[in-house]
């Protein structure tokens, strides 16, 4: 498996936190952790930033993918609302996770928990050719539910 090096800077307010890490060997994101000081409340269909006191330096090429974690959204209906939200390789500022709350109560989100996955991923860059006509395919220009759900 290939393998590339993240540097993460942990901030003032991380203090005391575990850095991201791989939960299991086959594990293709790094948990990454909640940077609040004190409880915060994530009502139904709230959407609110929460804080990792991380910035980090992707290597050029590479990209950061934040996703959810999946029992957080099967258990209490937590989300990333710009899921998956984007880190570029040039953005050196804390990241920050877009959380929502989808579930019917409210949620609390203490400092540690492990609220998000990131996912690095290699970046191709398109080369934008303009043109008249584009390759036919069998789908054509079917879309949103032509193929139905049978």
């Amino acid at each position: 498996m290939e393998r590339i090096s993240v540097k993460v800077k942990p901030l003032k307010t991380h203090k005391g936190l575990p850095m991201p890490g791989y939960e299991s060997e086959g594990s293709s994101g790094l948990d990454i952790r909640a940077c609040v000081e004190d409880l915060v409340s994530l009502n139904p269909n709230e959407i609110k930033l929460i804080p990792t006191g991380l910035a980090i330096s992707i290597p050029p090429g590479y990209e950061a993918q934040i996703r959810p974690r999946s029992g957080l959204a099967l258990k209490h209906g937590i989300g990333i609302v710009n899921s998956p939200g984007t880190i570029d390789s040039d953005y050196r500022g804390e990241v920050g996770i877009i959380l929502i709350n989808w579930g019917r109560e409210p949620f609390a989100v203490r400092r540690g928990d492990r609220i998000a996955q990131m996912v690095i991923s290699k970046v191709y860059k398109a080369d934008i050719l303009e043109t008249e006509h584009l390759d036919a395919t069998p789908r054509g220009e079917g879309g949103f539910g032509h193929s139905g759900i049978r």
